[in-house]
């Protein structure tokens, strides 16, 4: 499992809801933790690892050995959100880009953890904030898409060195062309319902 960069087409795909927690996907989110650590990351969507389903990971310590700190989502929904704040923000499919998005400071998400049962929680800052990037890459937005034309100018140049190395690792046979990239999706998808 690795993390896939800026601008493959699975981070804009729609993520489809999980319908089961079984033996893989428990296996699925380990790896993603695994991953997620290994870059030092607080959080990570399943898409980010090439998986088009509506699940993410979250330990903002970023440290594998405060397990307690884990939070698993599957199919959120955020059904209440209230104020506004800008913060920096990076993405681990974005490596070295950050800049400022606004977003709501507060939001009530709704979503199964890993035993299968409906969790509902009320968050506000750094939780909240990353809770909000996560849910937006299974919507198949990633944080770019928030910014203002200042912040988006300011990463122009780094947007477009990861759109020159997508394509070069694309001719080199290393990423397969949208076609094959989209079968693959639509092969997992059903597998899953």
């Amino acid at each position: 499992m690795n993390i896939i960069k800026y601008p493959h087409p699975t981070l804009r795909h729609p993520s489809k809801p999980l319908r089961r927690v079984d033996a893989e996907l428990r296996r699925w989110i380990a790896e993603m933790f695994e991953v997620m650590y290994s870059r030092k990351g607080l959080g990570l969507a399943a898409n980010q690892v090439d998986l088009p389903y509506r699940l993410f990971v979250i330990n903002l310590k970023a440290n594998e050995d405060e397990k307690d700190e884990e939070l698993v989502f599957i199919n959120p929904v955020i059904t209440k959100h209230a104020g506004m704040a800008e913060a920096e923000e990076g993405c681990l499919s974005f490596p070295e880009i950050y800049a400022p998005v606004r977003r709501p400071e507060k939001v009530t998400i709704t979503a199964y953890n890993l035993s299968g049962d409906e969790m509902r929680y009320e968050l506000t800052g750094l939780l909240a904030r990353a809770v909000q990037h996560e849910v937006d890459h299974l919507d198949g937005v990633v944080f770019i898409d928030r910014l203002g034309e200042t912040a988006r100018l300011s990463v122009r140049d780094a947007l477009i060195g990861l759109e020159r190395q997508f394509e070069s690792d694309r001719a080199r046979g290393l990423i397969p062309d949208d076609a094959q990239i989209a079968q693959r999706l639509a092969d997992l998808e059903r597998a899953r319902t």
